[in-house]
């Protein structure tokens, strides 16, 4: 059969057929949060790291539930981003307590009926120096916050994914202390080197369930607990940005987005990942 040819730049006869439609991923991502209709649980949400996720996935469309230890710190928090328009609540939690923890996400099930994503982000931190000037108790404490309340609520929070979202993504807060000798904070940066090796354990585990679960590994960031540490060691913040390639400190927003881009679907094939977000410092 003879076709008519088609001069360059006529229009097509409006008898031709569309080009069928771009898929709907491809052409509304730009307008979802990046979190839309999850529901979200965070540790350490009344300040730093925390509060500006907590801000952040309730930007990006999660309903959050916050849990720390200072209720005024919580309760401000909450009142600030359901004036912006979001869905939050909080809940008094303590990391050192194991009814605390499991209190704490039975309360998001409660509240929202479900769990997709969890942050836990809570730590303490150490009094700086030699780790033969630590006291055993504050060796014990660190430990308690930074590794066995990780460990208590990853447990909770995977029954609560596996009961009602079924699948769903974690990330912990480490530290790039982690990943390098730490003489300053040695029991700090051990309990989070061990925190990094249970995240990845746990996503060998739950991967298979399609449970994710990553740690981010912050550097300078400016959070209460760096200022304290600056206060007590005058300079550290100083001496940390000239070991930074970026040369100057994270805002505690900038690493709350990257614990939300691993918390999204944006994230799918990512697991068992400890990413830093450090400025690319070196030792």
């Amino acid at each position: 059969m003879n076709e008519t040819p088609t001069v360059p730049g006529t229009p097509m006869p409006a008898t031709s057929t569309p080009a069928a439609p771009l898929p709907a991923t491809a052409t509304s991502t730009a307008a979802v949060g990046l979190l839309a209709d999850k529901v979200a649980f965070i540790t350490g949400a009344g300040r730093g790291i925390g509060a500006a996720s907590a801000r952040l996935f309730a930007r990006e469309g999660a309903r959050v539930l916050l849990a720390a230890r200072t209720e005024h710190q919580l309760k401000a928090v909450t009142e600030e981003i359901r004036a912006a328009g979001g869905t939050a609540d909080y809940v008094v939690c303590d990391l050192a307590d194991p009814t605390s923890v499991r209190t704490a996400v039975e309360r998001c099930v409660q509240l929202y009926r479900r769990l997709d994503v969890a942050f836990n982000n809570g730590a303490t931190g150490q009094p700086p120096g030699p780790m033969d000037q630590l006291s055993e108790a504050d060796f014990d404490h660190v430990c308690a916050v930074n590794l066995k309340g990780p460990w208590l609520a990853m447990t909770a929070e995977i029954a609560a994914i596996r009961a009602t979202a079924r699948r769903g993504a974690i990330v912990n807060t480490s530290s790039v202390g982690s990943l390098m000798g730490n003489p300053q904070l040695p029991a700090y940066g051990a309990a989070k080197r061990a925190l990094n090796s249970l995240t990845e354990s746990a996503a060998v585990t739950y991967g298979p369930e399609g449970i994710r679960v990553n740690a981010i590994a912050p550097g300078t960031t400016l959070t209460e607990m760096l200022r304290e540490w600056d206060e007590k060691a005058p300079g550290t913040i100083d001496h940390l940005n000239a070991q930074t390639p970026l040369g100057r400190p994270a805002a505690p927003e900038e690493i709350a987005e990257a614990a939300a881009w691993l918390l999204s679907d944006r994230s799918s094939y990512v697991t068992g990942t400890v990413l830093r977000v450090d400025g690319g410092m070196w030792v």
